[in-house]
């Protein structure tokens, strides 16, 4: 089924757009109690010598999939316009897709978390 022009540059339903608030929400609180937890070590790394890399990467891999997710979740919601330099959720998206790869990418965050773990 082909959508039509309307149809595709059309924004999604009011209430799928509430949904994703809810979900960025939750996700947001429990992103910065981690983050917030990964500095605390890191300070008291500077202190003590208590080991943080565990922490600071779970924190790094969780915010920049999160951060795709709901920009993901944000273009469907505008639609078509999603995609256009119009509107500013098309560089969000891009921007999460960045956090994903700089500073170390996902994948090497997950390979210091596995050392850590069976550490």
């Amino acid at each position: 089924m082909y959508l039509n022009h309307f149809e595709y540059y059309a924004p999604r339903a009011p209430g799928e757009a509430l949904d994703l608030v809810k979900r960025l929400g939750s996700k947001a609180k429990v992103l910065a109690g981690g983050t917030y937890q990964a500095s605390w070590l890191k300070d008291k790394f500077y202190k003590e010598g208590v080991p943080f890399t565990e922490k600071a990467a779970f924190a790094k891999v969780y915010a920049s999939d999160v951060a795709m997710q709901v920009t993901t979740d944000a273009v469907q919601i505008f639609g078509g316009y999603g995609y256009s330099r119009e509107y500013m959720v098309e560089k969000y998206m891009r921007d999460a897709k960045i956090m994903q790869i700089f500073e170390g990418t996902n994948q090497i965050q997950r390979i210091v978390i596995a050392r850590q773990v069976l550490a």
